[in-house]
C-alpha cells in the first residue's frame, strides 16, 4: 500500500527521493510494503553491488539485509526526519508514518538508524 499522493522525483543532491504532492497529516501511514530478505551471506555479496545503498539491516540481530519493495528504499535519509519507519520481521513489511504535518511539495525523510532522534553517524556520514 503507497498513498497516492506520493511522488519520487529529483531531490537536490541526492538523487531521487519521495515527495508528497498534498498536504499530509501527522501520523499517517504513507506506506506498508513487503520486502525482500537476504541471508547473511546474500547480504555481505549485495553490499558489494549498488544495492549497498539501498538495503536495511534485518532480523533481531541484524545479521540478515532486506531490500525494500515499493518507494521504501527511495527515501532519503536525515537525522530530523519527518517520517518513521517500522520493520515487521515476522511478516516482512516496511511501514512508514509521518511524524508531523507535511506540506505539499516536501520531501518525505527518515532516519536510516530506525530511531528519529539516534544522531548516530550513519555509513556514509562515518566515512
Amino acid at each position: 500500500m503507497i498513498l497516492p499522493i506520493l511522488v519520487v522525483a529529483p531531490s537536490k543532491e541526492r538523487g531521487r527521493g519521495v515527495f508528497a504532492s498534498e498536504p499530509i497529516e501527522a501520523q499517517t501511514i504513507l506506506e506498508i510494503s513487503p520486502v525482500l530478505v537476504f541471508s547473511m551471506a546474500d547480504r555481505k555479496k549485495a553490499e558489494e553491488t549498488l544495492l549497498y545503498n539501498y538495503i536495511f539491516e534485518w532480523g533481531e540481530g541484524h545479521e540478515m539485509g532486506a531490500l525494500g519493495l515499493g518507494y521504501i528504499s527511495i527515501y532519503n535519509h536525515s537525522y530530523q526526519p519527518n517520517c518513521t519507519y517500522l520493520m515487521d520481521f515476522e511478516n516482512e513489511l516496511i511501514t512508514i508514518t509521518s511524524l508531523h504535518d507535511i506540506a505539499a511539495g516536501e520531501e518525505l525523510f527518515i532516519n536510516y538508524n530506525a530511531e528519529p532522534a539516534d544522531q548516530s553517524p550513519i555509513w556514509f556520514d562515518a566515512q
